[in-house]
């Protein structure tokens, strides 16, 4: 298929500045891919549509804090240090991303805390943005991963803008009940270190967050478990190749970067199991949809593995592995709208974002559900 395909107009006013109060009451658009169909739902309604023994692969990755800021040596320059995984945990290095890029070259001193106990080198050059940075302190390995983790900063992605306008503000306050004269700022600050994160997270690794798995509530999770459907959980450590624009028309020739999937032995039988009894198998966001077709053999069964995948699922493609879909609503051109298109049918699913578009639906990592089931 052709990239242009895939676009269409998104307003501003629905990419979704903030969570819902609940997580579980953002709106969830239900496709049924094999007629086109569409209902309009809550996230609340999920556990209408699985029986006794369906199941659920949520994603278990921790979003860590990758934001730092910081200066520039000699110059003084503000800096921001972004940072995308750790290289060498002994030699203390990191690949990140560095703004403003042009003027951070190899050699470089950057300063990350007020009493320069934690200073980085520019020691390579990887991509136009990117850099490998080796810190230098005191600490020890362990205890300089911990101090950067308590200097940074959720990584929000950039259409979730800090400070929000005015009109987001005002929508903001009034959902969350904060009075006009409160400061939203701190509480907003805590909002989002908390629902920028599932409540599954336990294994620290991505820098984006896994978007679907953040609709489910704990109260939700329960109603689950009370109807009998199963649950299990992979590790997808979600990275920024989700954002990555795509700059070729033809789709085949896009590379997308290679993610880390730890998929355990837990995983493994539930998931067979349930292939096996033919019961209905839902990937809750797209990397775990992603993760499961990149272990699956031809009959559809899955293994353990531990490593990394860059697999670029877009139409036309037949599922091995999962036989239901929920996932966040994604923006034109974007990689996960292909993957979406790819499940669910390119025309249905383009049809389904018509009709969500039409019922301001929200889209973004903090935004409504859609549901894709036969």
């Amino acid at each position: 298929m052709k990239l242009s395909e895939f676009k269409f107009k998104l307003p501003d006013s629905q990419i979704a500045q903030f969570p819902p109060l609940h997580r579980e009451d953002a709106k969830m658009i239900v496709l049924h891919r094999k007629t086109g169909a569409v209902e309009h739902k809550k996230v609340s309604d999920l556990v209408n549509y699985f029986d006794e023994k369906d199941v659920l692969v949520f994603n278990d990755t921790m979003v860590f804090p990758a934001r730092l800021y910081g200066i520039k040596e000699k110059t003084n320059a503000e800096i921001e240090v972004f940072l995308l995984r750790e290289l060498n945990h002994d030699d203390y290095t990191w690949d990140a991303l560095v703004e403003p890029a042009r003027k951070i070259r190899i050699g470089n001193k950057l300063y990350l805390d007020d009493d320069n106990t934690i200073t980085g080198e520019v020691v390579d050059n990887t991509t136009s943005r990117g850099r490998t940075i080796r810190f230098e302190s005191d600490y020890t390995p362990d205890e300089l991963e911990s101090q950067l983790y308590a200097m940074g900063h959720t990584p929000l992605p950039e259409y979730i803008r800090r400070p929000m306008k005015a009109e987001a503000m005002r929508q903001f306050r009034k959902e969350f009940m904060i009075e006009d004269d409160a400061d939203a700022e701190p509480i907003l600050k805590q909002i989002d270190e908390e629902r920028y994160q599932s409540i599954f997270a336990k294994n620290i690794g991505a820098v984006a967050a896994p978007a679907s798995s953040m609709h489910i509530s704990k109260n939700l999770l329960k109603r689950i478990e009370i109807r009998g459907i199963n649950y299990t959980t992979l590790t997808s450590h979600v990275g920024l190749g989700n954002f990555k624009l795509i700059d070729v028309e033809d789709l085949n020739k896009h590379k997308v970067d290679s993610e880390q999937i730890i998929i355990g032995r837990e995983c493994v039988e539930m998931v067979n199991n349930a292939k096996l009894a033919k019961r209905r198998i839902c990937a809750v966001g797209t990397e775990i949809m992603r993760a499961l077709e990149s272990v699956a053999g031809t009959n559809g069964l899955i293994k353990e593995y531990e490593g990394w995948t860059n697999r670029f699922i877009y139409p036309p493609y037949e599922e091995l592995v999962p036989n239901a879909l929920l996932v966040n609503l994604y923006f034109p051109l974007s990689i996960q709208l292909m993957m979406v298109a790819a499940f669910g049918g390119y025309e249905h699913v383009m049809g389904a974002y018509k009709e969500a578009l039409k019922k301001d639906y929200r889209f973004g990592d903090y935004g409504d559900a859609m549901l894709i089931v036969d």
